[in-house]
């Protein structure tokens, strides 16, 4: 294990990278867009539907406040998920984001549109999710850029990622992801 920048909200974070801290510095640097899954990052899995069937989902202020400080430093955030609910679309105009990737079942696969409508590489993304359909999204990342997951993720994506947040889904796990990427720039 490498030495690591104070979590956030006094919450201990992990990373388990195997990675140098330069080279995550480095890495860190590089980062220009943040990937992040909705439903388990973003929310805390859970979904509420009213009587007539409309579908409602919680959101952490501050992991917006996460998307903000990114922006300031120049890295964009985006939502790649396989849903496709009116509220993902209306929490993404919220956050001012560019690109929204929606009804996305194959995450990895979909990498290449992605990178042809930023014009980044791989090295320049940073990807947080939870569950096992993140997993080749979150390995080919991995090998160039950065990897995060909730402390609440499934034991095989927190196997697989460089960094564990100390918060849950929807609790604030992507602020605190944010802010270990910007603490390492800082670093560097």
């Amino acid at each position: 294990m490498v030495a690591q920048p104070a979590a956030p909200y006094g919450l201990i974070s992990q990373i388990r990278s195997g990675l140098s801290n330069d080279e995550l510095q480095r890495r860190a640097k590089r980062v220009r867009l943040v990937l992040s899954d909705c439903d388990g990052v973003l929310t805390d899995t859970g979904v509420y539907y009213s009587s007539e069937g409309e579908q409602l989902k919680r959101f952490s202020i501050r992991d917006g406040m996460g998307v903000e400080r990114l922006r300031l430093q120049g890295i964009e955030t985006s939502f790649i998920t396989r849903e496709n609910c009116p509220c993902l679309k209306k929490r993404a105009e919220k956050l001012r984001l560019r690109h929204v990737f929606l009804g996305i079942a194959d995450k990895e696969s979909y990498l290449s549109v992605i990178l042809n409508r930023t014009g980044l590489d791989v090295d320049e993304l940073a990807y947080i999710g939870d569950d096992i359909n993140d997993l080749p999204i979150i390995e080919r990342i991995n090998e160039t850029g950065l990897t995060g997951a909730p402390s609440d993720a499934v034991p095989q994506v927190l196997e697989t990622v460089q960094y564990h947040a100390a918060a849950p889904g929807g609790h604030g796990a992507f602020r605190d992801f944010a802010e270990w990427i910007l603490n390492l720039r800082e670093m560097f």
